[in-house]
């Protein structure tokens, strides 16, 4: 009898996507109409090592026509994930798992032995269809281990502020990141990364804007600038995102950021015209007037007929792209499905606003046919204007 892991998780995965484990027994053993395959899952926070003494789920399973034991842990682990992205930048848990079977001899339960998968790591994103289940990261992105799809050239203010990720773990077959190099027109520059192996170092925090706290280049004369990940000095990962400066336009300018697909923040300046809206509703009632509990029926020169005993707020803000490239498509995308979205409203300080997007449904644009391609979106405040808890 031999039973082993036919398909594992690679060693770090999209939570929202499917982590599948597959068993399989060569023995007689499986030929009994009571045989399972049975799955321990583990999953825990802290350092890789810190695996729980007992199993958080117990998953069983019958063969299936092949004879084979195929479980996906995606949803479990996913549902562990419960930080926001705003609040826990590695939001990053890991897991293990150790497989079995058990059969019933009419008596009791009939156990083997244990075999044991890897420590994984997974993370709060996606993978898209097309992208095979243990397609690599630095498949899924030219720029991996810079978390995110891009794209290659992006435009930004002088006094925009923000913070990237980086996966600095190696666990996705690549190098830890160790650096971050900036090339820009002034020189280039290291920007150390301090990663470590507890869930909450693996990735990384870098400044990707020109009045971001720790920004390494100077920012007088900055005409454009590149962020590359690297390791130890010498070793490039990844292709470069270039970020040119661009003057501010007349129009006030509103920096969105949301949760992309590897669950890190993307930027985009909706500097065109944008428009925020201010609605109430109301639920009135009728009381009773008049002094129906006096020694006589009179009333007050104030009491009212109507009133609100219930008021609600909806604040909305449209906004609107200047003309971008086509590319930008696929990262619209990433903001209509995400789950997570700020508007930095006031960069000095760092203030963000919830929002939630109200843009369901948007015809993108190609430049062979539309030539000027701009995009408009509606989100909703995330927070009334009366302050309730």
């Amino acid at each position: 009898m031999a039973l082993s892991f036919t398909q594992e998780a690679t060693p770090l995965n999209m939570a929202q996507s499917p982590i599948p484990y597959t068993l399989s027994e060569s023995g007689d053993v499986i030929t009994s109409s009571s045989f399972q395959y049975v799955l321990d899952l583990y999953y825990w926070s802290g350092a890789d090592t810190a695996k729980p003494s007992s199993p958080n789920y117990t998953l069983v399973k019958y063969p299936n026509e092949s004879g084979v034991g195929i479980f996906d842990v995606s949803r479990i682990l996913n549902s562990t994930l419960t930080d926001l992205l705003e609040a826990n930048p590695s939001n990053l848990k890991y897991g293990n798992v150790e497989g079995y079977w058990q059969y019933f001899d009419g008596t009791t339960y009939v156990t083997g032995s244990h075999v044991n998968s890897g420590t994984i790591s997974y993370i709060d994103g996606y993978s898209v269809f097309q992208e095979p289940i243990s397609q690599s990261f630095s498949e899924k992105s030219p720029h991996w281990p810079l978390m995110t799809d891009g794209p290659a050239t992006q435009s930004a203010f002088d006094f925009n502020t923000g913070m990237a990720g980086v996966y600095s773990g190696g666990k996705d077959g690549g190098l830890p990141v160790t650096e971050i190099l900036y090339t820009s027109n002034l020189g280039n520059t290291i920007y150390t990364i301090t990663g470590s192996s507890l869930s909450s170092g693996q990735i990384v925090q870098y400044p990707i804007a020109p009045e971001q706290d720790g920004f390494p280049l100077p920012t007088t004369g900055l005409e454009w600038f590149t962020t590359q990940a690297q390791f130890a000095g010498s070793i490039l990962q990844g292709t470069p995102i270039r970020y040119n400066i661009t003057c501010n336009q007349k129009y006030p300018n509103i920096r969105i950021k949301w949760k992309n697909r590897f669950g890190q923040f993307d930027f985009f300046n909706f500097n065109m015209v944008n428009r925020q809206s201010f609605s109430v509703n109301r639920s009135v009632y009728q009381p009773q007037i008049g002094t129906w509990g006096g020694t006589s029926l009179s009333y007050n020169r104030y009491d009212s007929n109507n009133l609100n005993y219930l008021v609600d707020s909806e604040e909305k803000i449209q906004v609107n792209t200047d003309w971008v490239d086509e590319v930008y498509n696929d990262i619209f995308k990433q903001l209509l499905m995400s789950d997570e979205i700020y508007w930095i409203y006031d960069e000095a300080n760092g203030y963000v606003r919830p929002l939630t997007i109200s843009t369901s449904n948007v015809q993108f644009k190609t430049g062979v046919v539309d030539k000027v391609i701009q995009y408009s979106f509606e989100f909703n405040y995330g927070q009334t204007y009366k302050l309730t808890i």
